[in-house]
């Protein structure tokens, strides 16, 4: 039961991580003017993976997005990619693992088989969030980097200063999402151990006798068989003493002792 219930946790946390981050992707307030030193203004701007959007004052927006590729900085190419990849990982691992899941039978499917989707589709939910970590993670740097920049040229007096940019909701949104995604990923990887079938430690193995049961006796010794006489004759008299070796221990007949 808490297999099934880590697992069925593992699905939902995931899909809410995959969600925010195509929110996220798709949002628009990656980056937002900062308002710090000018709290009263009839424009404000802000910027996304895909366009950049200037709002006035009288509540008119209008976004214009980005008709160019090469002519990005290479960092802000970095985490379109990242993020797409993230997004793909995220769809794939929700494919697998809505077929993985316990609770859901799909023909003759072993435990086994389930296993191994279910600790594919953690990997996968693992590598999508960590995609979208990284690449929130390098646009905030980026911004960090800007606005430092900026801050320094406003305090040497340049009268030429660019708007200074900040963190948008999306930066935020993006975190969650991709914790969430590798929340789930974790989840799903510590479900598939509870789905491996348990095997025994121990084999058991059967031990048969090789030869033909002898019984030996403190008598004259006797091979008993059922294909064979009762009595055979023997060579000499003195055939018991000749039986005992030189140290004193017993020594046992062997078949060229028979007639």
């Amino acid at each position: 039961m808490s297999t099934t219930v880590c697992q069925v946790m593992g699905f939902i946390v995931s899909s809410l991580g995959v969600a925010g981050c195509m929110v996220s992707t798709a949002m628009d307030m990656w980056s937002t003017q900062d308002l710090y030193d000018n709290p009263v203004t009839a424009v404000f701007q802000y910027q996304g993976l895909w366009r950049s959007c200037v709002r006035q004052s009288s509540g008119f927006t209008e976004c214009r997005p980005y008709f160019t590729i090469l002519g990005l900085p290479a960092m802000f190419q970095a985490v379109r990619a990242l993020m797409i990849v993230g997004i793909v990982l995220g769809i794939l691992g929700l494919l697998v693992c809505i077929f993985a899941l316990k609770c859901v039978r799909i023909g003759s499917m072993e435990d086994s088989a389930k296993a191994n989707m279910t600790l594919t589709s953690g990997i996968m939910f693992i590598v999508a969030g960590l995609c979208a970590i990284t690449g929130v993670s390098v646009f905030a740097n980026m911004l960090v980097t800007n606005f430092w920049m900026s801050t320094a040229n406003m305090y040497q007096g340049m009268q030429n200063v660019q708007n200074r940019y900040t963190f948008g909701s999306a930066l935020f949104v993006g975190w969650v999402a991709g914790g969430l995604a590798l929340v789930g990923g974790i989840m799903m990887c510590l479900a598939c151990r509870g789905l491996i079938p348990e095997e025994s430690r121990y084999k058991a193995v059967s031990y048969n006798a090789s030869g033909r049961n002898i019984s030996y006796r403190t008598g004259p010794y006797k091979v008993g068989s059922g294909y064979e006489p009762e009595t055979k004759s023997r060579k000499g008299a003195g055939y018991e003493e000749a039986a005992r070796s030189e140290d004193g221990r017993r020594s046992y007949p062997s078949k060229y002792d028979y007639v």
